[in-house]
């Protein structure tokens, strides 16, 4: 007997509502998604205050309230319907341009699906309209029907949404603790917020206020004061601005000084055409930017904001609209780079202000920093707490300071390396010293005396600058050696006998694709049969060297940022590691003249307010605080 045949499946179209709760799994995964939806909804709509209320999380209750456009009766009828949207208009054929988007939203999505899994009642007045609410409960719809609205302004919206989720128990299986949702909401609103400083915010959890930002004024002085009440104080005093165009794509915003950086890469934001997003592209280009200003484990903080054409840019790619794929990738990339580079340079020797504010609250003996803090004395007088940067920010990774002491020819460097081999400290004239009047055509001022031999202490127009001799010179002969690379181009060593190197088809196709640039860095490569690659020649600057590991971690790098980092890291450090050895050791000591030409070569080259490690190469105090430690103003 023959078998019989599979039962035929039936194919059944899903009511409307397990559609939209299928699609709120996507759209809304957790409460701080519910909340971005509606407040980029409220920006859409025109808003210019934005207040954000939440309760246990997002879970029990979040509450959106805009004074944008506002809604009709028959518009938050259609608003909770599927795919329905006033953000994407048909051209006179009845096409719609998905890769022209400008706006936050786009597919109609977020408010039904909210509204499918939770109980969200939405009230607004539009111009000229009577206010109007609707409500739902897990997609069954009440209303329109007329309400009072209480708004601040004549028109606005106020969206309530209670128990999220409580369509679907199985999705609060999945939620984390109160507080990590409140966080993630909190995050999300800061972002926000970020990319929108004219925009007022307000965000209450549990009826107690997290933040509230007032409106700022346009261009990059507004900007700048939203970033510093987000990121804080330190960065809106220590970041150099980002402003630079290519081939019709602008990348602004603001990057912090090296020496101002963290343990993580929490505080680095990318924004494009105004809409927050999460792409690892970001963590390469600051990578990129700053890899030879400080250690690999130090992350500097940076608000980046692109915009372009949206035709160049796809957000269509994720459900969250949190990531976009931009079709010139290797352009905006490139762009970043080059950008973050001429911020950093044009910063030229200076340092971040914390360092100052650390070492005044470690000379600071009253009142007693409770653990975790430091004291630093404000411009308007008193003193107020302000978390301690901690000394491991500043710890060297390649190369100890207190190394063995060993002969070194000084590079890079002016006066002649002659002027500055070992002699006894010398006592430098008072008229060979400038005038106190001239101070000031010196930031780095005037040389007064080293201390342990290890220390140049210098006389400012209005304080004086402690520098690390040592760290200093380092950068100094670090940045020669870049020039002399950059001018004489990078010299090879040829292999008697090649490096064949076994990769995959995909990551052998990656590497070849960039011959010519790591040829520019001295590595020589070329196709070896499918899947493998043969090295020709490396870098004479490594010596010998693992040729088949760096190959597999250059194919790592252009998978992961798209652009190879390891060789020239690589290069960096071994300059760096030189740099370090070949410079003035801590216990030389200086006479007056070679203490000034260090101070005149700092002024006079980019980045030496930090060593290459990251750790600050001086300490500027200004004497009105040095006066307030001594309690000789107020």
């Amino acid at each position: 007997m023959a078998d019989s045949a599979p039962p035929r499946p039936t194919i059944r179209k899903l009511p409307a509502d397990v559609v939209n709760r299928i699609a709120a799994g996507e759209v809304v995964e957790r409460p701080a998604a519910a909340v971005k939806e509606l407040v980029e909804n409220a920006l859409d709509a025109g808003a210019r205050n934005v207040a954000i209320a939440i309760e246990e999380g997002g879970l029990k209750r979040i509450t959106i309230e805009d004074d944008g456009c506002g809604l009709s009766a028959e518009d938050l009828l259609i608003a909770l319907e599927r795919h329905a949207t006033s953000k994407l208009v048909p051209d006179t054929d009845g096409r719609v341009d998905l890769l022209n988007i400008y706006t936050m939203g786009f597919r109609g999505e977020a408010l039904p699906s909210i509204a499918s899994v939770s109980r969200m009642r939405i009230v607004s007045r539009a111009t000229g309209e009577e206010a109007a609410e609707i409500f739902s409960e897990a997609g069954r719809l009440d209303g329109p029907r007329p309400a009072a609205y209480t708004g601040r302004s004549a028109t606005g919206t106020r969206i309530d949404v209670n128990d999220l989720f409580h369509a679907t128990p199985a999705r609060l299986k999945f939620m984390r603790g109160e507080r990590a949702e409140a966080m993630a909401v909190t995050d999300v609103v800061k972002r926000l917020a970020m990319a929108n400083p004219e925009v007022a915010f307000s965000l209450e959890s549990n009826g107690r206020s997290l933040f509230r930002y007032a409106a700022e004024g346009p261009g990059d002085a507004g900007r700048l004061k939203r970033l510093g009440a987000i990121m804080g104080r330190e960065f809106s005093e220590n970041a150099v601005a980002v402003d630079a165009t290519r081939e019709g794509v602008r990348l602004s915003g603001f990057a912090g000084l090296p020496t101002l950086n963290r343990g993580n890469a929490q505080l680095q934001f990318l924004f494009v055409n105004g809409r927050p997003v999460k792409d690892r592209m970001l963590t390469g280009v600051v990578r990129a930017a700053y890899q030879d200003f400080l250690a690999r484990d130090r992350h500097p903080m940076v608000a980046l904001f692109v915009d372009l054409d949206p035709e160049g840019v796809d957000v269509n790619v994720h459900p969250a609209k949190t990531e976009v794929r931009f079709r010139d990738a290797g352009g905006v990339r490139g762009l970043m780079v080059s950008a973050l580079r001429h911020a950093l340079a044009a910063a030229g020797h200076r340092a971040s202000t914390t360092v100052a504010g650390y070492t005044l609250g470690k000379v600071r003996a009253e009142p007693a920093p409770q653990a975790g803090f430091l004291w630093q004395a404000p411009q308007s007088g008193g003193y107020v707490q302000r978390p301690a940067m901690p000394p491991q920010a500043y710890a060297p990774r390649h190369v100890e300071e207190d190394a063995a002491e060993e002969e070194y020819t000084p590079r890079g460097y002016v006066p002649e390396p002659g002027a500055l081999e070992a002699a006894p400290m010398a006592r430098v004239e008072t008229g060979s010293m400038p005038a106190p009047g001239t101070l000031a055509e010196y930031p780095l001022g005037a040389a007064r005396a080293q201390v342990h031999e290890t220390y140049v202490i210098a006389q400012t127009a209005d304080g004086i600058v402690i520098v690390d001799q040592h760290a200093a010179h380092e950068r100094l002969v670090y940045e020669a050696m870049k020039r002399q690379m950059a001018e004489g181009g990078v010299r090879r060593q040829a292999l008697l006998i090649p490096d064949i190197v076994e990769l995959s088809e995909d990551e052998a196709h990656r590497v070849c694709a960039r011959a010519e640039e790591l040829a520019a860095l001295g590595l020589e490569i070329e196709p070896f049969g499918p899947g493998a690659i043969a090295v020709r020649a490396t870098p004479a600057l490594f010596g010998e060297m693992d040729a088949a590991g760096l190959i597999r971690d250059l194919a790592d790098d252009f998978a992961e940022y798209e652009a190879g980092l390891t060789l020239s890291e690589r290069f960096e450090e071994v300059m760096g590691n030189m740099a370090c050895r070949s410079s003035i050791r801590a216990g030389r000591r200086l006479n007056g003249d070679e203490m000034n030409a260090l101070l005149r070569q700092m002024e006079a080259t980019p980045h030496s307010g930090q060593c290459n490690h990251g750790r600050p190469t001086y300490v500027e105090l200004k004497l009105a605080d040095i006066e307030r430690l001594f309690g000789r103003r107020g």
